[in-house]
Parts: C-alpha cells; sequence; structure tokens
C-alpha cells in the first residue's frame, strides 16, 4: 500500500491492533501542516481529544497553543501527534504493547513529514523515541542527534499544569527559548518568499 496522508488516515480509523480501540469514540491521528520542519510528539489523546478527534484540544493543548505563541509559532505551522492515537482509560499511560502497535503509524508520519526538529512533549514519548530509561527530569532541554534529526525533549503541557512550585514553567521556556534559537540557527521560521508547502 502506497504511503499517502490518506492512506495513513484510514489504516488509524481501521485499526484493532490492540485493547484501546474498544473504548475509542475517534482516533486521533495528528493535525497541523504536513510540510513543517517541526513535529511535536505527546503521549496519548485525552478525553476531549476523544471526543473531537483531534490532538491537544483540551487544557494542555491551550496551553501548548500558548508555549508554541511565545515563540512565534502556531499549531497551523507545525505538525502535532502522539505515540498512540487512541485514548488510554483514564488517561493512563500507554503500556509497552499498546505503544509497539502504534509506534509504525508514527514512524510513517514521520517518513511523510520528514522533520528537521522532533520535540517530545514528556517522558513517554522521550522513552519510545530516545530510549526507555530517559530521566525527563534530568534530561529535557538536551538536543539529541538522531539518524539527521534533532531532538529536544521537554515536559509535557500537562506536567506543567500541574506545576505547583513554577520550577517545571520556568525549564519549559527555557527549553522554548533553546528550541526557537535552533530554529533560527537552521533559518526554519517561514519568511513571506518561502512557505513551508514545498
Amino acid at each position: 500500500m502506497e504511503l499517502t496522508w490518506e492512506n495513513l488516515e484510514n489504516a488509524v480509523r481501521a485499526c484493532r491492533g490492540c485493547g484501546l480501540c474498544e473504548r475509542r469514540l475517534h482516533t486521533v491521528l495528528g493535525e497541523g501542516n504536513p510540510h513543517t520542519p517541526v513535529l511535536f510528539v505527546g503521549e496519548g489523546p485525552g478525553r476531549q481529544e476523544d471526543e473531537q478527534g483531534r490532538p491537544f484540544v483540551g487544557p494542555a493543548g491551550q496551553l501548548l497553543d500558548r508555549m508554541l505563541a511565545a515563540i512565534s509559532l502556531t499549531r497551523e505551522m507545525v505538525y502535532i501527534a502522539n505515540i498512540v492515537k487512541c485514548r488510554p482509560p483514564g488517561n493512563r499511560e500507554p503500556t509497552a504493547a499498546e505503544a509497539a502497535a502504534c509506534l509504525p503509524y508514527l514512524r510513517a508520519q514521520f517518513v511523510l513529514i520528514r522533520p528537521k526538529i522532533l520535540v517530545c512533549l514528556g517522558r513517554t514519548a522521550a522513552m519510545h523515541i530516545l530510549r526507555p530509561d530517559i530521566r525527563i527530569t534530568r534530561e529535557r532541554g538536551i538536543w539529541v542527534e538522531k539518524k539527521g534529526t534533532l531532538i529536544l525533549p521537554t515536559y509535557h503541557p500537562s506536567a506543567l499544569l500541574r506545576d505547583e512550585t513554577g520550577q517545571k514553567k520556568r525549564e519549559a521556556w527555557q527549553d522554548l527559548k533553546s528550541l526557537r534559537e535552533k530554529m533560527r540557527e537552521m533559518d526554519l521560521y517561514p519568511k513571506e518568499e518561502k512557505t513551508w508547502t514545498q
């Protein structure tokens, strides 16, 4: 089967690869600009995402929108996806088997987008993309190059919403500034004469 966005969307919608399909209302493939150089990957859909079939539309998504705006980005300028495409019950972390069943879809998205930068939102994304024993509190903000793609692990927006001390928010802002500088360094911000449609 040819790898196209339409075929991928249909495959995800029909997927019965793990038990998460039993309770889902909608699959959530992802959203954004398919020609972007910047891919954000989170953990999985929550209740509102499951209801709407869109990623990051609840409180964490609203915070992500504000985070993007702080570095002159919008969700229409990047692409946002998750490790799993169906909501885990109670918004729990996806199991290893659930993630393994879904990762081929994320890999297909990666092939279609060919991002230059990948931002891992939270430990779950980082452990499946970088390595299983990653410590997000210790290794967030540290750039890693993997097969020509620069990867930045940072906190998931939902962790920032639970951050009562403000420490994680301060560190996440440092990570956002690092992302902004890397994008400038690599000339990845779109200019009027250079769009992300090629």
